[in-house]
């Protein structure tokens, strides 16, 4: 699990073709240096939206905290995520939330690439990110990083143009930290992956333990 220590970032904004934040590059044990004022302390800041998966009146939500640049994230979804969408969210089961979560600025610019495509391309996007993550990280390098989440837009169907109107979009990177900070706060979330289900709090967990879980609630 990636450690979040503290919960605090500041104000994203936009240099060279990217929104950044004042933090360390990722590591497997990331850490989130304290950055004042937090955006969400700004009433100005409207806190972008969740992004949700399935239907809303399920029996059972599930909320995931993941960052995009967490390879134990990444993990999840792969051995984890592509069977509970076959098995529960496209059933009417679960309902699925995606909250990101920014340990660096690499993260923040994959959630404005993913949100770039809506609503309709957003999991694919964000499928896309964790499936590719070590290939668009690659060797650490800024602009190589750049080019690589500019390309995942555009096999998306996004063109170079919207991609980077994106990525240049101060206020929707500004609502977006908003938001992690706020909800992430709010339930006092230390590290990714955590999920809540129907409002319990768990870490990291197989999917036969996840699905013990979910039928649990479903049959109660």
């Amino acid at each position: 699990m990636n450690k979040l220590i503290p919960i605090a970032l500041g104000a994203a904004v936009v240099i060279g073709g990217g929104a950044w934040l004042a933090t360390s590059p990722t590591t497997s044990t990331t850490a989130i240096s304290p950055v004042t004022p937090a955006v969400a302390q700004d009433a100005d800041v409207e806190m972008a939206p969740d992004m949700v998966m399935g239907d809303a009146d399920a029996p059972v939500e599930l909320i995931e905290y993941a960052s995009f640049t967490c390879p134990h994230c990444a993990d999840f979804h792969e051995r984890v995520l592509d069977d509970l969408k076959t098995d529960y969210i496209d059933t009417g089961k679960v309902k699925y939330v995606h909250r990101e979560v920014y340990f660096d600025r690499y993260g923040l610019w994959a959630g404005l690439v993913a949100r770039c495509g809506g609503d309709a391309r957003y999991f694919c996007i964000v499928h896309m990110l964790y499936d590719g993550q070590q290939d668009w990280l690659g060797d650490g390098q800024e602009a190589s990083i750049l080019a690589n989440l500019k390309t995942i837009g555009k096999k998306a169907g996004l063109t170079e143009e919207e991609v980077d109107v994106c990525m240049n979009d101060e206020a929707q990177a500004q609502s977006m930290v908003a938001a992690f900070q706020t909800n992430a706060s709010a339930d006092e979330v230390e590290g990714t992956p955590t999920l809540f289900i129907n409002g319990e709090k768990y870490s990291n967990m197989t999917y036969e333990d996840l699905t013990e879980i979910i039928d649990g609630l479903i049959e109660s």
